[in-house]
């Protein structure tokens, strides 16, 4: 008799750290920090993992690492931190400091799939997947340097229909102890083109003996739903289509049927605003908002006079200026 496959609503364990659902948020390059973490938490995300830090700048102690990429909020609820680096000493070292001195971090997670240039030509990121022997040796020393349980993300492999990846899998949970894979069913040559490869991680989720968080390509609930219980997966993990529509993980937890109104996005969007500003500043956050300014514009129809007046704020008082212009007619789309 076949185990019915659990709801996304249900509570699980991950190396025995409870996680109230199983709707994550993912790592988010150079977005999740911790007031995005904190956003996905305030809607419903079981688990968030922050954007990848590189265990070179922990280990030799840059300034911005230490007291931003580390930084954890108390009501972020369970966290992974994502580290990427090739060295399994700097590795160790980098682990270390993190359980030290961000006790609040649950689970070590590492970044096995950017397929950035400038990550893999490293040797980090989804250029592991051609070395499993150091890939193995990093995860092992993260989880010796920390002590915490140590998850991997992964892409299927490095080109189309290669799948290096499910074997790499394999070995980080047999020989490293690696707790969960997050596996992203697309090969690093495409980025995020392409249809994800969902039997592929079924297959994996079948055969590996540790959790299978699925992800890539999951943008809609309908999405969202169609690719758990195709891969019977152990929880799934929403990136970009998370982005400026942190109300997709309380749709998918059956907390609302319905998207947003425009005065809900609106009121996001300045909480979002304020929280940038406590994180860097006026300054700094006006500059570092006009990725997220596009997101909510669109939510609303805003038009693109809208875009371009944001993209050329410089301060967070420039950007509140220019939402209060347009506020009145945001609320009527």
């Amino acid at each position: 008799m076949t185990t019915p496959q659990p709801a996304l609503t249900d509570p699980w364990e991950l190396a025995g750290i409870r996680v109230p659902n199983r709707v994550l948020l993912a790592p988010l390059a150079g977005i999740g920090n911790w007031f995005v973490r904190l956003q996905a938490a305030r809607h419903g995300a079981g688990m968030a993992y922050s954007e990848m830090v590189s265990s070179f700048a922990i280990h030799y102690g840059n300034e911005k690492t230490l007291t931003e990429l580390l930084r954890v909020h108390p009501e972020e609820g369970p966290t992974a931190l994502q580290l990427f680096g090739q060295d399994p000493e700097i590795m160790r070292s980098a682990a270390a400091y993190v359980a030290e001195h961000v006790p609040q971090v649950d689970v070590i997670d590492l970044n096995m799939g950017c397929p950035v240039p400038k990550v893999c030509k490293t040797g980090a990121g989804a250029a592991m997947l051609k070395d499993p022997d150091t890939a193995v040796a990093v995860a092992r020393a993260a989880a010796e340097g920390s002590g915490k349980p140590v998850t991997v993300k992964l892409r299927s492999g490095s080109v189309p229909g290669d799948t290096s990846g499910v074997d790499l899998a394999h070995r980080l949970v047999a020989e490293a102890g690696v707790a969960a894979i997050t596996f992203h069913p697309r090969s690093a040559k495409v980025h995020h083109a392409g249809v994800p490869d969902y039997d592929l991680a079924a297959e994996l989720v079948a055969s590996l003996p540790a959790p299978v968080i699925l992800t890539g390509g999951l943008h809609t609930v309908a999405e969202v739903q169609a690719a758990y219980e195709r891969t019977g997966a152990a929880a799934v993990m929403l990136a970009r289509g998370s982005l400026g529509n942190p109300w997709l993980f309380e749709q998918l937890l059956g907390r609302r049927d319905d998207g947003p109104t425009a005065a809900e996005i609106l009121a996001e969007w300045h909480w979002v605003i304020d929280r940038a500003e406590e994180h860097l500043g006026p300054e700094r956050a006006g500059r570092y908002l006009r990725k997220f300014h596009p997101w909510y514009v669109d939510r609303l129809d805003g038009g693109k006079e809208l875009h371009i007046a944001l993209q050329q704020t410089h301060t967070v008082a420039d950007a509140r200026a220019v939402l209060a212009e347009h506020e009145s007619t945001l609320l009527v789309t």
